[in-house]
């Protein structure tokens, strides 16, 4: 099968935008692979299923899963090896609530260690499954998640050190929404109306094994919710849609093909303060956004793609993602308010410190990353937080050719400038995941008045934080 957008009549392959430069100067994909090819558009959108408590006694949700591996088709007629929760690609989807806690019994059936990781969570650091805070094969850890921070789309993957960028690519990754009272009584869409879209890329060979090589520049597969391609079955009316970006390395610039408005109504740490009308949404590896699209102003049979006008690959592979097909009508109660919430004003700052992002990128056999010119030590502790600080970071990537991004584990922040000039409306909500383009600065706020212990900061791109690109904040 050729890979083709027959059928979408006046609809073109955008060009991927090179100004971007999102992901340059990796090392070369390993030669000799060769994906088939995948025809766009002809399988449905998988709905990831929400996971079931296995109790809620005590008010406490307990979930038990255990990590192990299955052979799913994923490429028509192919069957892939993936590593799974509970057998799920991607893992099933977490809903909690504020201030009701979340425990996890999480078993490793994998013959490799591994760390669960709550990416955007404030949780004692005993749970935060930390890259050194492993589960041998066999084992079995208890995380404990108190959810005593507001609403947020946050999502959990691996994180055991060496092996996170491998392990998160072959499937261990899921998503975990946590609502409470302020979003639940906006009229925003809800219910089979608000949708997890969760965005990566893929590396198959000829067999549909996946391939996983560091900084593979052949991850040109793009998967939504697990499917290659898929179109989704939409009603002509509003639909709230989570997009999380998932991949260890691509950026996403996404975009509908005829030019229609996003309307964006939240980032990492939950909703922005008021909607922003957009037309394009740009996700760095790790981050996520909430859009609404209205699909009422489409005739019932209208067909829209979704492209990506960002990162390296070749267009025809690259530049579409899914398809919307109209294919209904329905009622519609739900609407953007103008205002979604209100964000306590930042404390005057503490102390302020800077932080640099830098990786090898002179074509050297073996590359290494790093944080203020040092790799990843375990044993060593690079910045001491007093408990209750509120601290301003000046983040720089000085790389001239490689994107970075910048992720701190326990806080979510907020951003106060970009490349020396206000945060556009994308920002302006709670972040833990920013992006930062070769030589670009960013300036963020973080406060430090949750839990005390050590906690690390790194480079979300997956295979640079394997390569070293990671740091250790001890607060207390």
């Amino acid at each position: 099968m050729a890979l083709t957008a027959a059928g979408l009549t006046g609809v073109s392959l955008m060009p991927l935008i090179a100004a971007r430069r999102a992901e340059a100067a990796d090392t070369p994909a390993p030669t000799g692979t060769a994906a088939p090819a995948v025809e766009l558009f002809q399988v449905p959108l998988p709905l990831i299923p929400v996971a079931r408590p296995v109790s809620t006694d005590g008010g406490t949700d307990t979930y038990e899963i255990t990590t192990r591996t299955i052979t799913k088709e994923i490429l028509p007629g192919l069957p892939t090896e993936l590593l799974t929760y509970d057998g799920q690609f991607p893992g099933a989807t977490i809903r909690a609530r504020s201030n009701r806690p979340v425990v996890i019994v999480q078993h490793n059936g994998l013959d490799v260690p591994i760390s669960r990781h709550l990416h955007g969570a404030s949780v004692p650091p005993d749970s935060d499954g930390g890259p050194m805070d492993t589960i041998a094969p066999g084992d079995t850890r208890v995380y404990r998640y108190p959810n005593r921070q507001p609403h947020a789309s946050l999502w959990y993957h691996d994180h055991a050190h060496h092996t996170e960028s491998e392990n998160v690519y072959r499937g261990l990754h899921g998503s975990y929404l946590l609502t409470d009272r302020t979003e639940a009584a906006l009229p925003l869409p809800k219910g089979r109306y608000d949708v997890l879209i969760a965005l990566r890329d893929a590396d198959f060979d000829a067999t549909g094994r996946l391939v996983y090589a560091m900084s593979d520049r052949n991850r040109n597969t793009l998967l939504v919710n697990g499917a290659p391609y898929p179109y989704f079955e939409v009603a002509a009316r509003k639909y709230r849609l989570r997009f999380a970006n998932t991949s260890n390395m691509r950026f996403f610039e996404l975009r509908l093909a005829d030019g229609g408005d996003l309307i964006q109504i939240g980032s990492d740490g939950g909703l922005l303060p008021g909607p922003a009308t957009v037309k394009s949404l740009y996700l760095s590896s790790g981050e996520r956004a909430d859009v609404v699209i209205d699909f009422s102003r489409y005739p019932v049979g209208s067909r829209i793609v979704l492209q990506n006008t960002a990162g390296r690959g070749p267009a025809e592979q690259v530049g579409q993602v899914m398809r919307f097909d109209v294919t209904r009508t329905a009622d519609d109660p739900s609407r953007v308010p103008a205002k979604l919430r209100t964000l306590p004003p930042l404390p005057e700052p503490t102390a302020g410190r800077t932080v640099v992002l830098r990786m090898d990128e002179d074509g050297r056999a073996d590359p290494q990353a790093y944080i203020d010119d040092r790799v990843y030590d375990p044993g060593r502790v690079d910045a001491v937080i007093r408990h209750g600080a509120s601290e301003v970071w000046t983040v720089t990537n000085t790389n001239t050719k490689a994107a970075h991004n910048f992720h701190m584990h326990l806080v979510q922040f907020r951003v106060l400038e970009r490349g020396g000039a206000a945060p556009g409306p994308a920002e302006s909500g709670l972040k833990d995941t920013v992006v930062l383009q070769p030589g670009e600065t960013v300036r963020l706020q973080a406060t430090f008045d949750t839990y005390a212990g050590q906690f690390v900061y790194h480079c979300h791109m997956l295979d640079h934080s394997a390569m070293g690109m990671m740091a250790t904040m001890k607060i207390g």
